[in-house]
């Protein structure tokens, strides 16, 4: 009989620990934005992070007509003059998915005049 009080017990144990360790193994999943919320991603967007909590690995979700549009990751230049470096990664699906990284992160609409109208979000993600 000790056998199944043996058995039982290293069940309860296991039955314990095995939730325990799954918590500190799963990984986290950062948030997701949609960038300019409803409208998508369009003009007078320099505002739209205000008031909002970014971290490394959230996802920000930009919308748009790739007829009209795209999203470019740019540096601080190219952010504040609105320029597109050699280097700097160019994204035209229309429903493009970026993680961020942690620091600060710049994206800006590189059609002719977008940037220059408030086509462009920085973000700092801690």
């Amino acid at each position: 009989m000790s056998q199944g009080r043996g058995s039982a017990s290293t069940a309860m144990v296991i039955a314990i620990i095995l939730p325990c360790l799954l918590i500190h193994t799963v990984p986290s999943h950062g948030a997701t934005y949609t960038v300019g919320g409803p409208g998508g991603w369009t003009f007078n967007l320099s505002n739209w992070p205000k008031g909002k909590s970014f971290n490394a690995g959230d996802v920000l979700v930009f919308n748009y007509d790739p007829s009209y549009h795209n999203v470019v990751a740019v540096d601080r230049g190219g952010y504040s003059k609105c320029t597109t470096p050699a280097s700097a990664k160019v994204y035209t699906t229309g429903k493009d998915q970026i993680r961020l990284v942690r620091g600060q992160n710049y994206f800006i609409c590189n059609f002719s005049g977008h940037c220059e109208s408030g086509m462009k979000i920085a973000i700092n993600a801690v």
